[in-house]
């Protein structure tokens, strides 16, 4: 242990001795100090090579990252790279590209896109995780707390968790009413995200009630969490799938290959694939799905370009974990494939907020291609990519590239808007009261009736939500699906980078 870690911080002092100077300054770039100092050099110089925005950056000794402090390594680390990424101003809306909003529309200062880790991510989009398998949310009223999802072959799958379910007790405890960050809400979060296990009584759509005990445990991520066929008559047969993470595709491949072949099997005439809390991940899984997806008329033609910055690009860069590899638009363009199961024209995306990055980059693919509807509310707007950079025991991710289809459309930093110009469909609401697949769940049945009928009609859930005053904000929702949800990662990480030949 002691070697590695000699090992690292060899690497670290080596990593800052080849940056002695700002390309953009004399100010020397220090060469000394302790790990956690150079590391907080390693983020800033790193960004300043590769990050997708890394012209509006200053220099050095402008941004003085060691200036950047918290109650840990991690959480100073974590100022740093929200500094960073507070820079560059988008045009078309006059704020940060990476800015996060508050409920009054001023901009928080927190990076929409960039994080630094110490490898959850890449553990969980390995498909392997440890945790109790299901998430609750709070829902349109504030002592309302249900299952917004639960994993295929967690400890909540096996205990019989559905989605939907309302939990009434949690460790003895009946009042937990969301309280605005308050001890109620702690006493949720403590007992969800910070014990290994858990005792509930849940409530049934019938209102009958059970109890359970959940111990944390490690299992493999399955992300389709249901899939099947709807037989809608006059010949109309809909495919229905949740893919819930792109996770790596030796995990994701399979899966997709055994639903798509039932798809198939069964002469699906439509499909519906269920996005809705996809946050994304990585981009080769996505590639997979489109291809599956696609109509034969799209073999062989462009699915996307890929765009780096310039130095990247032009093969200037000379960090280590960057040098020599290739940043070009044509060493990264991407082509469909010629295998493609399913015959349809036309695809249905259920999305919300939460569908981000490798979800949008699936979505706008097709594109070009096919007729391709959203249902359900804006997505959450991430056209940018990343690729982990390893920075002693960190992981480092910061947008590097952008994508555009083969049409050139792309830029969608603000999301995609169901039922826009851009992106037909119709504007629905989240039916947590119903699981996944159940005809009767509002944005599936939103989505059956226009196949059966032609037409989008709000169901009876959709204008209940319309008119129902939900007692958080959508700030704080946010605020506490990030403390509840294990899945709140948002992005696309890049193929494996190809050297320059």
């Amino acid at each position: 242990m002691k070697k590695l870690l000699l090992i690292a911080l060899l690497g670290l002092v080596v990593f800052a001795e080849s940056c002695k100077k700002d390309k953009t300054t004399d100010t020397p770039t220090p060469t000394t100090g302790s790990t956690y100092d150079l590391v907080r050099d390693s983020v800033f110089l790193y960004a300043k090579e590769a990050y997708y925005w890394y012209d509006a950056l200053p220099t050095y000794s402008v941004f003085n990252p060691r200036s950047f402090t918290g109650t840990d390594d991690l959480a100073g680390l974590t100022k740093e790279v929200n500094a960073i990424s507070q820079y560059k101003i988008n045009p078309a809306t006059g704020k940060p590209y990476e800015a996060v909003l508050n409920s009054d529309g001023t901009v928080s200062g927190s990076a929409k896109y960039s994080f630094i880790d110490e490898g959850e991510t890449s553990t969980r989009l390995s498909a392997v995780t440890g945790d109790f398998g299901f998430v609750p949310i709070y829902y349109n009223t504030a002592d309302n707390l249900v299952v917004k999802y639960v994993n295929i072959g967690s400890p909540a799958d096996k205990a019989g968790i559905k989605r939907g379910y309302k939990i009434t007790k949690i460790n003895g405890n009946t009042s937990f009413a969301y309280d605005n960050g308050g001890t109620n809400t702690q006493f949720v979060v403590n007992a969800y995200s910070n014990s290994s296990s858990i005792t509930m009584t849940l409530q049934r759509p019938d209102a009958t009630t059970f109890d359970v005990s959940l111990t944390a445990a490690v299992y493999t991520v399955n992300p389709i969490i249901t899939s099947k066929v709807v037989d809608l008559g006059n010949g109309k047969k809909v495919g229905y799938i949740v893919f819930n993470s792109f996770v790596a595709a030796s995990n994701a491949d399979p899966l997709l290959d055994a639903v798509f072949a039932t798809f198939k099997s069964n002469n699906i005439t439509d499909l519906i694939v269920d996005l809705r809390y996809d946050g994304g991940g990585y981009v080769e899984t996505s590639e997979y799905l489109a291809n599956l997806i696609a109509p034969a008329s799209a073999s062989g033609k462009l699915m996307y370009n890929t765009y780096y910055n310039t130095t990247l690009a032009n093969g200037k860069g000379t960090l280590p974990q960057i040098k020599g590899y290739d940043f070009s638009v044509k060493g990264n363009a991407v082509n469909f494939g010629a295998s493609h199961p399913l015959n349809l024209t036309r695809v249905f995306f259920l999305v919300s907020g939460s569908t981000a990055s490798a979800s949008e980059l699936t979505i706008n693919n097709l594109r070009p291609y096919m007729n391709v509807q959203l249902v359900g509310r804006t997505t959450y707007g991430k056209p940018v990519g990343f690729f982990a950079i390893k920075i002693n025991k960190y992981s480092l991710y910061i947008p590097e590239f952008e994508t555009k289809n083969g049409s050139d459309q792309g830029g969608y930093y603000t999301g995609m808007v169901p039922a826009s110009t851009d992106y037909p469909g119709f504007v629905t609401y989240d039916d947590l009261s119903k699981d996944f697949g159940d005809v009767t769940e509002n944005m599936l049945a939103v989505t059956l009736g226009y196949i059966k009928n032609g037409t989008y009609k709000a169901s009876s859930v959709s204008i209940q939500s319309l008119v129902q005053t939900n007692a958080l904000t959508a700030d704080q929702q946010s605020v506490v699906a990030g403390k509840f949800d294990n899945d709140t990662f948002k992005g696309m990480i890049a193929k494996p980078l190809v050297k320059k030949k």
